[in-house]
């Protein structure tokens, strides 16, 4: 890592404060709409089971093309993430939407398998028509203080991707602090990064505004530094709206409005569209809609 600033540490304390004031706060009900809105346009959709199907994959499609019949209104999903086997399948569905196929890769989630398999599961990827590939760091060597090795990785997928967009997992559950998070954010922008992302979804620990924070405030020097603006994609435990807007706070006060929006920020998710039709019927209406009333996700 060359920047200055990967090598500040991080005030945990302050962090934690900070996370504290952004979920304290009371949002008005007309910045809830937009927020409401703006968030939707913000979701991965996701499916990532073992179980997946081609029948769940084209529901999950059609879901993020028309999120609530009811409400035409509302914006599409801004991508929809699937396994490389299902990537065809959803381009097909989404042909034409603007609406972006994303896949894991690198073996998802573990990335323990050698680099040349992991090399090989990005080329399929990117053959196989992906718009964004989410890697996985190798978190043994990262915290083992390979850095060199972890860079290497990042950088070779990314010279595979090309223009295809790389999301880097960091897996911050597994990273143990906040310093190695901050580091690890360097690492992975100043090694081709075009978007950081907090998490699997298949840890124990995944997105918290604590990780998110530090990882928005590495993205603030790193565009000071450089003047590049790296995206961000908590993912893995955001299930709410309320959840979903604080981060929104969040995100606004730490980089401002450039990033409020799906080409800089992202919320990976799969139950949190849902809850967010839920407050936008309750909003609309002043109602509570039940969430069976929404299609399954």
């Amino acid at each position: 890592m060359h920047s200055l600033s990967a090598r500040i540490g991080v005030d945990q304390v302050g962090i934690e404060e900070r996370v504290a004031r952004f979920k304290a706060r009371s949002i008005k009900t007309t910045a809830k709409e937009e927020g409401i809105k703006l968030a939707i346009s913000m979701i991965d959709l996701t499916t990532l089971e073992g179980k997946d199907t081609p029948g769940k994959v084209r529901q999950l499609c059609e879901k993020a093309l028309r999120p609530a019949v009811d409400y035409p209104e509302l914006p599409r999903v801004a991508a929809v993430c699937v396994y490389p086997n299902f990537i065809a399948l959803a381009k097909k569905q989404l042909e034409g939407s603007g609406i972006k196929v994303a896949c894991v890769s690198t073996s998802f989630p573990a990335a323990q398998v050698p680099l040349s398999v992991k090399l090989d599961d990005v080329r399929r990827a990117v053959e196989l028509g992906a718009d964004e590939v989410d890697m996985v760091i190798n978190r043994g060597a990262f915290l083992a203080g390979e850095y060199n090795l972890v860079f290497d990785e990042i950088a070779r997928v990314k010279e595979i991707c090309g223009d295809v967009h790389l999301k880097v997992i960091l897996e911050t559950g597994e990273l143990e602090t906040y310093d190695n998070i901050r580091k690890a954010s360097f690492l992975a922008m100043e090694a081709g990064a075009d978007f950081i992302k907090t998490s699997t979804g298949k840890a124990a620990v995944n997105a918290t505004m604590g990780n998110t924070l530090v990882m928005l405030e590495a993205i603030r020097d790193y565009y000071d530094e450089t003047g590049i603006p790296i995206g961000m994609k908590p993912a893995g435990g955001i299930r709410t709206s309320k959840e979903a807007l604080h981060y929104l706070v969040m995100v606004k006060e730490t980089l401002g409005d450039a990033w409020l929006n799906p080409n800089y920020f992202r919320f990976g998710a799969s139950t949190l569209l849902n809850d967010l039709l839920m407050q936008y019927a309750k909003v609309k209406t002043g109602a509570y809609q039940s969430a069976d009333y929404f299609s399954i996700a």
